[in-house]
């Protein structure tokens, strides 16, 4: 454990605790299944969140499409789940039984080559990590090696996730269209719809957000984290020392890209279906806001700003279904005009000098007393100063 505070730093581990007792211990005592469940779909957009606290906050590249890998990784998982749901005995009444019932609305009549592999749990596994992070390389490479960058990037992946969008929709035969993958049932025969399954992958995507925190500490902490401040701050000085910029860039952009497909992966599991409504420009400017709101260089403040803001979406949307857009526009304005840095700011410029100072005023003062090896003078004349022998 200790180990563990050294490597973090000693602050930051005593909030990890914090935030792991309230997301394990205090919500699932206090909330039912379905508000539970609610909270786990948070924490898979918190993913997405962290990954730009990396990309963003200490890279200094702004993405406005990390929805498309937060997508890619939750239509992987979907894929595998919609074909154990869609076995023979399960599809007898279509026209083709064993595929897709949307590939059977669309007349296809057999499996699309790209579906075959995900067949194997095994695969898709791998395919939730590999896919996003390949196509976000793919990306990097094109634009970092041509020194693409700052306001640029950011409105190109913009177009990547409307183009994506519009790909997905538009092949509605191989990818479920406008209504994405639905009706997903079992995993390797196990029902995910049930309450005590909430439960479970409820945690299992805790541990998940649990350990890309502890990668994300560990990139901030290491020389290549020291190496992508100084780059967002003075790129120039950092290419003519010697460094490849772009190959950092391509690095942390796909670290990105792959922490958020596995916030898609769970959001699969735990919701039962994907679509496309969460790829577009829209999901990927909204998950920027939960990073922002946090603070874009605290890897924490990106999971407390990504449960605050959905939390209010949820509840603004609840009370006032007409005003709720404006509500959180509200405060996102709010927030961003008054704190640049977020919740995380906040902590830092008024908790944590409070708490500092309630902790010092606690500690009382050493008195060391005289122990029974130390010698207490013996008389009154010993305990006097020369100044006082001679007035005596």
């Amino acid at each position: 454990m200790n180990k563990v505070a050294a490597f973090i730093g000693k602050n930051q581990y005593s909030h990890m605790i914090i935030l792991a007792l309230l997301l394990l211990v205090v919500l699932p005592l206090s909330l039912d299944i379905f508000r539970l469940n609610l909270v786990g779909k948070y924490l898979t957009y918190a993913f997405v969140a962290l990954g730009l606290v990396l990309c963003w906050g200490y890279g200094g590249i702004l993405s406005l499409g990390q929805g498309v890998f937060f997508g890619l990784g939750g239509y992987c998982m979907a894929m595998f789940l919609k074909l154990e749901a869609s076995s023979p005995e399960n599809t007898a009444i279509q026209s083709t039984p064993g595929i897709p019932d949307f590939m059977d609305w669309n007349q296809l009549t057999a499996l699309p080559w790209f579906w075959e592999p995900f067949h194997s749990f095994t695969f898709t596994v791998f395919a939730v990590i590999l896919v996003p992070a390949i196509f976000a390389f793919i990306i990097a490479v094109a634009m970092f090696k041509r020194r693409v960058g700052g306001v640029y990037f950011a409105i190109i992946t913009q177009a990547v996730a409307a183009i994506m969008t519009i790909l997905i929709i538009g092949q509605q035969g191989y990818t479920g269209g406008v209504n994405g993958i639905t009706d997903l049932r079992t995993l390797h025969g196990w029902d995910i719809r049930t309450d005590e399954a909430k439960y479970i992958l409820y945690y299992v995507n805790a541990l998940l957000l649990f350990l890309c925190l502890f990668v994300a500490a560990f990139v901030i902490k290491s020389k290549l984290g020291r190496l992508l401040v100084a780059m967002r701050e003075r790129e120039d000085r950092v290419r003519f020392s010697g460094y490849d910029v772009s190959a950092f860039k391509i690095f942390i952009f796909c670290l990105a890209a792959a922490i958020s497909a596995i916030g898609g992966a769970m959001f699969t599991l735990q919701v039962g279906f994907m679509s496309p409504s969460f790829v577009g420009i829209v999901p990927s400017i909204e998950m920027v806001i939960f990073c922002a709101l946090g603070g874009r260089l605290s890897i924490l403040g990106a999971v407390y700003g990504t449960l605050l803001v959905n939390y209010a979406k949820t509840s603004f949307s609840e009370t006032f279904p007409e005003l709720w857009l404006f509500a959180m526009g509200a405060l996102f304005i709010g927030v961003v005009m008054a704190f640049p840095n977020g919740l995380a700011g906040i902590y830092q410029r008024y908790m944590e000098p409070w708490l500092l100072k309630l902790s010092k005023k606690d500690e009382s003062p050493s008195v060391p007393a005289v122990g029974a090896s130390e010698k207490a003078p013996e008389s009154s004349d010993e305990s006097m100063t020369s100044e006082e022998r001679k007035h005596a």
